[in-house]
């Protein structure tokens, strides 16, 4: 049996997800199930009924206090599974011709856990960087070191081992669920036939994301402190852009400080300047976290 397991609040786009992967969850050889976790306490009730032959919803109930349940609503959607394979993809993602095929084809053979590519849209603009380094890490590597929840497949006893989602996360879960499954010495396989499209929303949900991003980075960081020794090798966004903006001041003495920022924006001049803000984005919030630790 696989699972494909999806959560959602209040994402109309749900909708087309679904129309998508049941249909590639049919043609499949083996026995798969689709498992929605609904948080959106009956506002997707009219997508829920079109779909209601096909796909087992869960309606889930937020904890008390809890505003971003994430990681609550995957433990809770493989819980609920009944596959010995597990696939998670997103709402309003839309995943290309036999993306789910080819995503657990390697875990039907001897592999553990399987990443895809998470791309924007044909003619999408804003996430072309994001684009060209998953494309370029998944063609010339064999096994990606990290990797989004967006299109992932892993046995169940991967999951067991890991002690699923940290639910103490709000955003950065992800992250950490896939850098525990590497540190216990699974290996992600890339796929990259595996292909679903997402889109990553206006420039202002892009930065919101970005903050909030760079927040959890540190939280990451102090929950996994031997990944430090490598983060200038590894992780450079999380140094580089809080010391840049720490070091604004120098402006004062130097408006020229400011030209460091031309740098980054001919290596990613394909994002044009929305990559640079994003990062800068990132950066404050980085700044945010450590300064209210």
């Amino acid at each position: 049996m696989i699972s494909v397991v999806i959560i959602s609040k209040d994402e109309a786009s749900l909708d087309d997800t679904l129309t998508a992967v049941t249909a590639q969850a049919k043609a499949l050889e083996e026995s798969a199930e689709i498992v929605v976790v609904d948080a959106s306490d009956g506002r997707l009730d009219y997508i829920r009924l079109r779909h209601q032959a096909q796909v087992r919803w869960m309606q889930f109930d937020q904890p008390p206090g809890v505003t971003v349940s994430i990681p609550h609503q995957r433990n809770a959607g493989v819980r609920a599974a009944e596959g010995e394979i597990i696939v998670f993809t997103d709402a309003g993602c839309q995943p290309e011709p036999e993306w789910l095929a080819q995503l657990v084809r390697p875990l039907l053979q001897d592999e553990h856990v399987a990443t895809g590519m998470a791309l924007s849209p044909p003619g999408s603009t804003g996430e072309s960087m994001a684009d060209r380094m998953t494309v370029q890490g998944t063609l010339a590597n064999r096994y990606i070191k990290e990797c989004s929840t967006i299109t992932l497949a892993f046995r169940r006893g991967v999951f067991d081992t890991v002690g699923g989602f940290d639910e103490g996360f709000a955003y950065g879960s992800d992250t950490d669920f896939i850098w525990r499954i590497t540190d216990v010495g699974y290996r992600i396989r890339g796929v990259p036939d595996a292909i679903t499209r997402h889109d990553a929303g206006s420039l202002r949900r892009q930065l919101r994301r970005s903050y909030v991003y760079g927040k959890a980075r540190v939280r990451l960081y102090r929950k996994h402190r031997a990944r430090l020794r490598h983060v200038l090798r590894e992780d450079i966004t999380v140094v580089a852009y809080p010391a840049f903006l720490l070091g604004l001041p120098l402006t004062l003495i130097s408006p020229f400080y400011l030209a460091l920022l031309l740098i980054p924006a001919w290596r990613n001049r394909s994002d044009g300047a929305v990559g640079v803000l994003k990062n800068l984005t990132f950066g404050a919030g980085v700044l945010a976290e450590l300064a209210a630790s």
